[in-house]
């Protein structure tokens, strides 16, 4: 049994200014003041079209990102409909080829002695239960896509994301907020304050919401 964190990783190598250009190249074809861009316009130009809701332009720019999450934060991640996803699949993949299933810590509660302990003695065995369940099914014969019947929400999945900027500024608005989910959190927030320091004006104008101390530790 393998107990791991939740992460993200992003796929594609982002160039903020290039992005910037590219959004005003295309923005200002509505306009037909191409004239206007120069080495600094392109700043005011973004600036500008998302004060006003002009965010379409922002579609002409996409980017991939790797989540590693639970299944149970994956089932959220793909309600977002403008979006593509590439799942790891339990139908297809046997974990009893590793001889063990890995599992997405739950960042809410301790394994160590102190608060939270109860609870998560309880997810631990409840996850290693299910380990051997799965294992043994798989051991007398059950397909992958039989024996997940027995795997919980904790089990670790890699899912793909790729989305425009217009639809990734849906996405951390509805999925950095406390109301949130604490293990979504976890990995958009810290995805957000990078994404916010490689891409300039795009993400600014998106609060990280506080209290985040149990989203990010």
């Amino acid at each position: 049994m393998k107990i791991i964190k939740a992460g993200y990783e992003i796929i594609d190598v982002l160039d903020g200014d290039a992005i910037l250009k590219k959004i005003e190249l295309c923005g200002r074809v509505c306009y037909k003041s191409e004239e206007k861009i120069d080495d600094e316009s392109s700043k005011k130009f973004v600036e500008d079209i998302i004060k006003r809701g002009h965010e379409s332009v922002l579609e002409h720019v996409s980017f991939t990102i790797r989540f590693i999450v639970d299944r149970g934060v994956s089932h959220e991640l793909v309600r977002h409909r403008i979006a593509s996803f590439s799942q790891e699949s339990t139908r297809y993949c046997n974990y009893g080829h590793e001889n063990e299933v890995t599992f997405i810590k739950p960042m809410f509660w301790e394994e160590i002695r102190k608060k939270n302990t109860e609870q998560y003695d309880t997810w631990l065995s409840s996850c290693k239960y299910s380990e051997v369940s799965y294992l043994g099914l798989i051991n007398n014969g059950s397909t992958a896509q039989e024996a997940r019947s027995v795997l919980p929400n904790s089990l670790k999945t890699e899912v793909i994301m790729t989305a425009n900027l217009r639809e990734w500024r849906h996405f951390f608005k509805l999925r950095t907020p406390i109301a949130a989910h604490p293990q979504m959190r976890e990995v958009t927030i810290p995805l957000l304050r990078e994404l916010q320091g490689i891409i300039p004006v795009i993400f600014d104008d998106i609060r990280i919401y506080t209290p985040y101390k149990e989203a990010v530790k």
